[in-house]
């Protein structure tokens, strides 16, 4: 049986936050470490955490330390906890900034308990999950902002590494993708490294951006 996936809760709304905290604690997998109300109580009980989340559920618009602010700290002081964006915002703009300063998912507050679950457990598979209303504003957002930030290199990625790019953005996992070209997880890891170094992403997101960005691959759910 594989371990729990650690789940931190943040939002100001203590009703709607509790009410997900006993949707989640519900399911066998999942475990919630610790709960917030804003951006400054997150951090400090990341500090004070022995454990830290695997994923951090988190509102956008709250008091103190924002949703936004909060996970372009956490990208560079915990680059390995994803994120996830559960807000009442469904505005293109709001979507793409999140994705670009590091959200794995984006959800909307009035969203099923089944897509919230799903979502956590794909995150926690895969390392990002996007649906259908979410690929169709970071296509037409971050592509249409490409052209602004001039055509990036991707000559330097190798013929592997575009095809494991391509195989990403249709969010398949490690192993699917390993299963799929005869290679070995390990050696998938490997070039998903490369990838992440080549192109200075910080996570799978991260590449999923600059794929959309640089047209090496159109994302599928």
């Amino acid at each position: 049986m594989s371990a729990a996936i650690k789940i931190a809760l943040v939002d100001d709304e203590v009703l709607f936050r509790k009410g997900i905290a006993f949707l989640l604690q519900r399911e066998d997998n999942i475990d919630i470490i610790f709960e917030a109300s804003n951006g400054e109580e997150l951090l400090a009980s990341l500090e004070d955490s022995l454990f830290k989340p695997d994923i951090i559920v988190m509102d956008l618009k709250m008091p103190v330390l924002n949703g936004v602010e909060a996970t372009k700290i956490i990208r560079k002081s915990y680059p390995e906890i994803k994120i996830i964006a559960l807000t009442s915002y469904d505005s293109k703009s709001f979507i793409a900034n999140m994705i670009q300063v590091g959200a794995v998912a984006y959800l909307i507050k009035n969203t099923t308990p089944k897509d919230l679950i799903h979502t956590i457990n794909q995150v926690a598979k895969k390392g990002f999950y996007y649906n259908e209303n979410v690929l169709k504003t970071i296509q037409e957002t971050i592509v249409s902002t490409k052209n602004s930030k001039g055509n990036l290199e991707t000559s330097f990625l190798s013929p592997r590494e575009v095809e494991i790019l391509q195989l990403i953005c249709q969010q398949k996992t490690t192993t699917e993708i390993a299963e799929h070209l005869y290679l070995s997880p390990r050696t998938v890891e490997g070039h998903r490294n490369n990838l992440l170094l080549k192109t200075e992403s910080r996570n799978i997101a991260g590449l999923v951006v600059y794929a959309i960005q640089n047209e090496i691959a159109v994302l599928t759910i």
